[in-house]
């Protein structure tokens, strides 16, 4: 009703006006998008010089993509004269719309993930996570002649970390990301384990060890009771990214994870089907029997009588205590099957060939210590050769020696700063 008596000429010019402004809108903000705006010269210095490149050369290319999608756009809009080409280039302009804001998707998460390194202490401790989580991958990448990602680890709030993969496409839909990108809470940055763990989750989608291990599952436990073998098949990404962090820092890891899962029965108990989390009262005694399986007894039985008696099992719902109950006599056929089958993801070896859980035992650790002394937190080489091994026995302190849990946080402060550069080592 709003065009009558309107010449089609007319129409076409008056929508002309409004799509030409709005190309030109989005285009201008296509071509203010700055690197340096999201996040200052200052906080990319604070990464580390191979990481920052690599993320710099990902995200230029990023807006250098949404640029030419608008430079095609402008000249288009220079050529089109007709109702019908004016219709076709509406619904192209709409489209860098939606474009133009998954852009801005990527660059603002990679924006407020740089930008957490806000002071140099804070610098220093985030390019030590760093470190970590790439020398974990190494360890294992390198024996299987694979390329290991860098780490960019940031910053958050939450119970528990996360990581965005390399190797992934991202909101944009450009290329996939060169590195990984690992969420640290703020409550265990000082505790990182879980930053293994999450780098575990890289190395399994590198390698396809989440496939291999579910179809060990599958056939290792098929003749537990029905449905058993199912479940535990489904949870095969989480339980090797566990076993990964396990490997690297043995016990330290097993309590750490008990600390973000220990709450109330609605989350001990809580079974999702199709979530890849176990069941979190099965997830710790696994924990456990990794534990019992290289260690023997140790403080880990202490944790698990605390943990049963703290969660009685008759507090579960029938459907989840009968998971339970029927998972629980399978606990160590599922550590060795996690740890000691040979996968074709590991070139025919078994994890635990090739990263040994022995280095991490806590007489290992204590070893380590007593032989090397205070130069193993302090001194550049210790710090470059051993870190995963200092986070391994610093977190098993913690458990051991809880009146000293300040002291042991505080080594472990300083040896991160020191490996992140922003404490000077020896």
């Amino acid at each position: 009703m709003f065009s009558r008596g309107i010449s089609v000429t007319d129409q076409a010019a008056s929508i002309r006006v409004q799509i030409d402004r709005q190309v030109a809108h989005w285009a201008l903000a296509a071509s203010r998008l700055d690197l340096d705006d999201l996040a200052s010269p200052e906080a990319w210095n604070r990464l580390e010089r191979y990481l920052g490149m690599s993320l710099r050369r990902h995200l230029e290319a990023v807006i250098d993509r949404l640029r030419r999608e608008a430079a095609a756009l402008v000249a288009i809009k220079h050529s089109t004269l007709s109702i019908t080409a004016l219709a076709d280039l509406r619904r192209r302009l709409l489209a860098f719309r939606r474009q133009y804001v998954r852009t801005e998707t990527t660059l603002d998460f990679f924006a407020d993930a740089i930008n957490t390194r806000t002071n140099p202490r804070m610098a220093g401790l985030l390019r030590a996570c760093d470190t970590l989580a790439y020398r974990s991958m190494a360890q294992l990448l390198d024996q299987l002649g694979r390329s290991t990602p860098p780490s960019l680890t940031y910053l958050d709030k939450g119970l528990g970390a996360s990581i965005l993969k390399a190797g992934m496409r991202l909101w944009d839909g450009g290329d996939v990301c060169p590195v990984a990108v690992i969420k640290v809470t703020r409550h265990n940055l000082l505790r990182p384990t879980s930053l293994i763990h999450e780098a575990g989750h890289q190395v399994a989608h590198i390698t396809g060890w989440n496939g291999e291990l579910a179809a060990v599952f599958r056939s290792g436990l098929s003749g537990a009771p029905s449905g058993v073998a199912d479940a535990w098949s489904g949870w095969s990404s989480e339980i090797a990214a566990d076993a990964f962090a396990f490997v690297h820092t043995g016990y330290a890891s097993v309590a750490a994870l008990h600390d973000v899962l220990a709450g109330d029965e609605g989350q001990v108990f809580r079974h999702t089907p199709g979530d890849p989390h176990p069941i979190s009262f099965l997830r710790v005694f696994l924990g456990v029997e990794m534990c019992r399986y290289f260690y023997g007894s140790g403080p880990w039985d202490n944790l698990a009588v605390a943990w049963s008696t703290l969660h009685p099992l008759n507090r579960a719902e029938p459907e989840v205590r009968e998971v339970i109950e029927n998972s629980m006599p399978l606990l160590k056929a599922v550590v060795k099957l996690t740890l000691d089958t040979p996968m074709k993801s590991f070139a025919g070896c078994a994890l635990r060939q090739r990263i040994a859980p022995e280095r991490v035992s806590i007489a290992a650790l204590n070893e380590l210590q007593q032989r090397i002394g205070p130069a193993l937190f302090t001194s550049a080489h210790w710090l470059w050769t051993e870190p995963l091994r200092m986070l391994a026995l610093t977190g098993a302190k913690l458990d051991r020696e809880p009146t000293e849990s300040d002291a042991a946080m505080k080594m472990q402060e300083e040896s991160m700063l020191r490996l992140g550069g922003a404490m000077q080592a020896a």
